[in-house]
């Protein structure tokens, strides 16, 4: 890996702006790639203030928010990239458009390292119309990606190890750490973090405690940096739901979304984007209570 590098991003959205933005500060040069027009424009708005607030503290940080930009293009379609290293894709947890993207990317970049950030679906089942799937490997990032020290890959049945390493590298200059896991339901992360979460929302339909108990109990008892409730509201209750749902399916009943999770989602209450959420209940009928205050640097934020 050289200066020369390029990478590219497939998506636009917040995790595709997010990875984009610790690309371009590790020196290399990002193609983001998204269809959309009017998302195009908010990536390139998210990464430049993601860079303002990192670089603020810098005599230099005008210049050097204007040096990374000019490492940044942003396109409608995937373009040949001869110096392409990386393909990362972060699109919607949607396997079927994953699988699309990733064989078009993989025929616009051959024998390129090949990515998806994705939190819980089959890297084995996204390789599946891959003609060199041993190149190809999950990376799932974690919300925000800025913040975030985690990076975790995830080894499908085809990956080699010369990938994994190549992975790794990648990791390591972004200043992040790795952890490997093989291709499993949930990974290692997303399992464990929705199962937690998913509890925490029972608790609430239960009337067991508050929100704001609940998570103020694992803050202050587990020195967690945010309680599984608020967390779920930082991450999207529809990202959370569409997660639990895939676990349900494939690892069973202890994954079962709560009845107040459908419903939330369902009424549009998906979190801090939507600004309601696990902590504004009172609409469905139960007790609202204020969010706990977190430290907000420690978010650690998966599927």
């Amino acid at each position: 890996m050289t200066e020369a590098d390029t990478a590219i991003v497939i998506g636009g959205g917040t995790m595709g702006a997010g990875i984009a933005q610790c690309l371009l500060e590790s020196g290399v040069a990002v193609a983001v790639v998204e269809p959309d027009r009017q998302r195009r424009h908010a990536a390139r708005d998210r990464v430049a203030d993601g860079l303002r607030r990192r670089y603020k503290a810098r005599p230099e940080a005008d210049a050097a928010v204007t040096a990374a930009l000019e490492r940044l293009a942003l396109t409608e379609k995937p373009e040949p990239q001869p110096k392409a290293t990386l393909v990362i894709e972060a699109v919607p947890e949607n396997p079927a458009v994953k699988r699309e993207v990733l064989a078009l990317a993989e025929e616009r970049f051959p024998g390129v390292l090949m990515a998806s950030n994705t939190s819980s679906l089959s890297i084995d089942g996204l390789a599946l119309h891959l003609s060199r799937p041993e190149r190809f490997l999950g990376m799932h990032f974690f919300n925000p990606v800025p913040l975030s020290q985690l990076v975790e890959l995830v080894v499908g049945s085809a990956t080699v190890q010369v990938a994994i390493e190549e992975a790794r590298g990648w990791v390591a200059r972004l200043g992040k750490e790795s952890i490997e896991v093989r291709d499993s339901p949930g990974f290692a992360t997303s399992r464990l973090g929705v199962a937690l979460g998913l509890e925490a929302i029972r608790m609430v339909e239960e009337g067991v405690a508050s929100p704001a108990d609940i998570d103020r109990g694992m803050v202050l008892g587990y020195r967690f940096p945010m309680g599984p409730l608020e967390l779920t509201d930082v991450v999207g209750l529809d990202v959370r739901l569409a997660v639990a749902r895939h676990l349900h399916e494939t690892l069973g009943p202890r994954f079962e979304p709560p009845q107040l999770l459908v419903d939330k989602v369902a009424a549009g209450q998906v979190g801090k984007k939507a600004g309601q959420g696990l902590h504004l209940v009172s609409s469905l009928g139960l007790p609202c209570c204020p969010s706990p205050e977190s430290n907000a640097s420690g978010v650690r934020a998966g599927g």
